[in-house]
């Protein structure tokens, strides 16, 4: 059986704004679905454990993204939101794959966060995937290699983009602009046309651009890990 771990933020409120922000729902629906159709198992966790927190302007959506309205009818899904594991008391490499899900909320507590970052490697070390979409690429941002260097300089993936923060007037209340930090980290950051899929595959590490990238992505993990599985027969 396939093991697939999903981690979202803990964080809930974005300065200067009344939005309330956490994960972009689309970004946990979609891949949710994509693995439990795709017969994994997928394990919900996030940074602090509890209930994952839903970016409002995500539940705002006309009509919802059907994934997003399965989720909603879906007890199990419902139980395993409101009551995600925390990821300190995870052990990683236990799973095939972690996926990392945006939403402004990453912008908080992804960042430069040890347990984090310890999770990215140990996956990335052991040859396992590493798959973010959006904000989550967030998540890069302070992770060193052995030597001291960023973990991705060098390295091509893709995220929620300047143009697209800008676009939706989110620019001045985020702590950094995303593509900008990783550009600075040494990232070979690849962009499509604002809020259009576009994903990147660089080795075992797999980004998407935007929330309509989540399910391009979510495929392409399902794919590499199939691949994988071939490959170890």
């Amino acid at each position: 059986m396939t093991n697939i771990l999903i981690v979202t933020t803990s964080h809930t409120a974005i300065p200067g704004s009344d939005d309330r922000t956490g994960v972009w729902f689309e970004e946990l629906a979609t891949p949710y679905y994509a693995f439990i159709d795709a017969d994994c198992t997928v394990t919900l966790a996030s940074v602090r454990g509890g209930e994952i927190p839903i970016d409002g302007r995500s539940l705002a959506e006309t009509p919802l993204p059907a994934s997003v309205q399965r989720f909603h009818d879906d007890p199990a899904a419902l139980d395993a939101a409101h009551h995600s594991k925390a990821l300190a008391d995870l052990t990683a490499t236990e799973f095939d794959a972690i996926y990392l899900p945006g939403g402004h909320g990453t912008m908080w507590d992804f960042p430069h966060n040890p347990t984090l970052a310890t999770a990215i490697t140990s996956m990335l070390d052991a040859g396992k995937i590493v798959a973010s979409v959006c904000h989550g690429p967030a998540a890069f941002l302070g992770v060193e290699r052995i030597d001291g260097s960023p973990l991705i300089k060098g390295r091509s993936i893709t995220c929620f983009t300047d143009d697209e923060e800008r676009a939706v007037h989110l620019d001045d209340k985020v702590p950094f602009l995303l593509e900008s930090s990783l550009r600075a980290a040494g990232a070979q950051v690849s962009t499509g046309p604002d809020f259009a899929p576009h994903i990147m595959e660089d080795g075992n590490l797999l980004t998407g651009q935007n929330p309509k990238s989540s399910e391009p992505l979510a495929h392409a993990v399902v794919d590499a890990l199939k691949a994988r599985q071939v490959k170890a027969a």
